[in-house]
């Protein structure tokens, strides 16, 4: 199979990654510079050594990033000006006012919707066990104890499986936070 030139990819992708660009982004003239950047972006990386090997996982990794970035400068350009970047504090309360307000704005939903969607792909990722414990105690509201009844596994267990995928899931959405915060 021949190898697609960077202007056929274009051709083929081009309204297929607008809409999804479009669905994240509330201005349609953002969503356009932000595809026109992911196909510059492809037309320098696709002409190195490393080819790309799956175009339509790498455009839209692209995209989401380009996004993430596109929030990025938004929230840097409206920070207070007496905001200091030791006060940790201040950080995860704003990520808490967007995930969990009751502000709908097209900037929170976007932002609520990366969130989400990193945390699915982190949770499909955990051994089933640890998913489960951590599905049933987080988001059914299990009590630790309910949750070991439910899975017949001891209370100790169930706690240890918990600690583990909370671990995990930290450990895996470091790299949205660092993204989305510019750390």
């Amino acid at each position: 199979m021949a190898k697609k030139s960077a202007a056929e990819t274009f051709t083929g992708y081009k309204q297929k990654l607008l809409n999804f660009i479009r669905s994240r982004v509330n201005q349609i003239e953002d969503a356009e510079d932000i595809l026109q950047d992911v196909f510059y972006q492809f037309s320098r990386v696709d002409n190195l050594v490393n080819p790309i090997e799956n175009t339509s996982a790498w455009l839209y990794r692209a995209a989401k990033n380009k996004i993430i970035d596109h929030y990025k400068k938004k929230k840097d350009e409206s920070l207070p000006a007496s905001y200091d970047e030791d006060e940790d504090e201040y950080i995860i309360d704003e990520i808490a006012d967007i995930i969990y307000g009751k502000e709908t704005t097209p900037e929170t939903e976007m932002f609520r919707s990366l969130v989400f969607e990193e945390i699915q792909t982190a949770l499909a990722d955990l051994p089933p066990e640890q998913r489960e414990v951590f599905e049933l105690t987080e988001l059914n509201d299990y009590s630790v104890k309910e949750a070991a009844k439910k899975t017949n596994t001891p209370v100790n267990t169930v706690l240890s499986r918990k600690h583990y995928a909370v671990k995990f899931l930290r450990k895996r959405l470091e790299e949205l936070y660092a993204d989305v915060m510019g750390v």
